[in-house]
């Protein structure tokens, strides 16, 4: 049988939408492919040359249906490797809308499995184009993976400056690496070994970037029950690590036997007993950890294993670790905060959320882009009104220059204040903490002019600055942790006269 070969035309054609499938979606390349295939100019929307170039594509291989070369097997080498692509390109668009359908309804559902009735025609669609069972089925997962990533992180983290598009490219690498072609031939499988760090000042959107990369994990399809294996929804734990006292936090993480412990009348599973093979466990405000639980984190992320307390059982954890902190790179190397060898374990890759204040000072149209989808969410409608309203107290009170420090979180604060009493004045005189509390404390005492929370407050902190835990403040002051923590997040809110 006589193969196909591409003209230059077709070539060049066919390869664009070749580098097209494999480009992050939310990058300035893809945005160029999308229109160089549509023969569109820069102006045209998004969407507008996704759908012109989802459009284009299905011409062209229409034409070659005609010519009785709509299959693989049609052509060979070079030309091979870029039909194969091309022909999933086609059939994964054909039914983008079932699958983002299939997202809305999962989301409903929550924990049970929704069917995915269109999956099997995709498959035979996938069987006609010449691919094996196998791999047909192994694409519609990939399909579900990918309209998920995009899903959650187009919706859930709202914004088009630089830095947060560099952000999203980050979240898209993290879920895929930077090559899909890579991770589909390798990596699906496997991602359970990449552990990731997210950084970023309290209020950015750390724990929304944790869902969208653990709800976006690889899930078979089953076609006999015409379902993936596995809700999304139940793939996603999360523990706020900052919730538990120290006592408590190895039964909250690995579990606990009954009797292990005063109170323990029950066996307890942990969150990593809870966590299924496809799923991922979020553990929030890790940097608060103290070192023997670092120890036994540590033994999780290498060898795959945890022992619940009271029990010589080994469990194997067969999900994926997202954890997040609000200190910086330079707070926590050397030892600060993490064991040196925990946080190379930890950190395979390290994704930044930027601050509110970068991402208005690149563009002050964000602010706006933020007000709507806020208010939106918020109310189930978008309401120029209330918006208009928000921004006029933010104007009256604030001023064009607020930095934000409860970044995106205060920014919801402010509307549901706005809605609630017409006001809003921003944290306690836009103060940022001094470089050095100790001049600050000293100075305060010296003059008689520091009232007691604040003298509270600002000792914790610089405790904090020197000791690097929640823990050793306690132990150093005689308070709880959570004490500790209220005090010291009240510093950065309080002025010290």
């Amino acid at each position: 049988m006589s193969k196909k070969k591409l003209n230059p035309e077709e070539r060049r054609f066919f390869k664009t939408v070749y580098h097209a499938a494999f480009a992050n979606p939310f990058s300035i390349l893809r945005q160029k492919l999308d229109l160089k295939i549509a023969g569109l100019f820069p102006s045209a929307s998004r969407r507008e040359s996704t759908d012109k170039c989802i459009q284009e594509i299905d011409s062209r291989i229409q034409r070659l249906e005609r010519e009785g070369a709509a299959h693989i097997s049609s052509f060979s080498g070079k030309d091979q490797t870029i039909m194969k692509i091309v022909f999933l390109f086609d059939i994964f668009h054909k039914f983008r809308d079932d699958f983002d359908q299939l997202i809305l309804d999962q989301i409903k559902a929550e924990d049970t499995p929704v069917k995915a009735l269109f999956a099997n025609e995709t498959i035979s669609l996938l069987l006609k184009r010449g691919f094996s069972e196998k791999r047909a089925i192994h694409y519609v997962g990939l399909s579900y993976q990918v309209r998920r990533a995009f899903h959650f992180i187009s919706h859930s983290l709202i914004g088009t400056t630089t830095c947060m598009i560099k952000f999203k490219n980050h979240l898209w690498n993290n879920i895929f690496t930077d090559d899909i072609n890579l991770y589909d031939n390798f990596m699906w499988n496997k991602m359970e070994d990449f552990s990731t760090l997210l950084l970023g000042e309290t209020g950015t959107g750390k724990g929304t970037a944790a869902m969208a990369i653990g709800k976006s994990g690889f899930i078979p399809y089953n076609p006999q029950k015409q379902c993936f294996e596995e809700s999304f929804m139940h793939a996603f734990n999360s523990l706020n690590l900052s919730q538990f006292p120290e006592s408590l936090l190895e039964s909250e993480l690995f579990g606990h036997t009954k009797g292990a412990f005063t109170g323990a009348v029950d066996n307890h599973q942990g969150v990593f007993d809870r966590c299924s093979p496809h799923g991922s466990i979020f553990l929030d405000e890790i940097g608060e950890i103290p070192n023997h639980v670092q120890i036994k984190l540590l033994q999780v992320l290498q060898e795959r294993i945890f022992t619940p307390v009271g029990s010589h059982e080994k469990c194997r954890f067969q999900g994926r670790v997202i954890a997040a902190t609000n200190k910086s790179v330079k707070g926590i190397l050397g030892g600060k905060v993490f064991r040196d060898d925990f946080y190379y374990r930890l950190c395979s890759d390290i994704i930044e959320a930027p601050p509110l204040r970068e991402r208005v000072k690149e563009d002050s149209s964000e602010l706006d882009t933020l007000l709507e989808f806020t208010v939106k969410r918020m109310t189930g409608y978008k309401s120029q009104h209330l918006i208009d309203r928000v921004k006029r107290v933010i104007n009256k009170h604030l001023g064009k220059d607020y930095k934000w420090p409860g970044n995106v979180r205060e920014l919801e604060q402010c509307v549901r204040s706005v809605v609630l009493r017409r006001s809003y004045k921003g944290e306690a005189l836009n103060w940022n903490p001094p470089a050095n509390i100790t001049e600050q404390l000293v100075a305060g005492i010296q003059n008689k002019n520091i009232d007691i929370p604040s003298l509270i407050s600002g000792y914790c902190t610089m405790l904090y600055e020197h000791l690097g835990t929640y823990e050793k403040v306690a132990k150093e002051t005689g308070l709880d942790r959570r004490t500790i923590k209220k005090h010291i997040d009240n510093q950065f809110h309080t002025k010290i006269n």
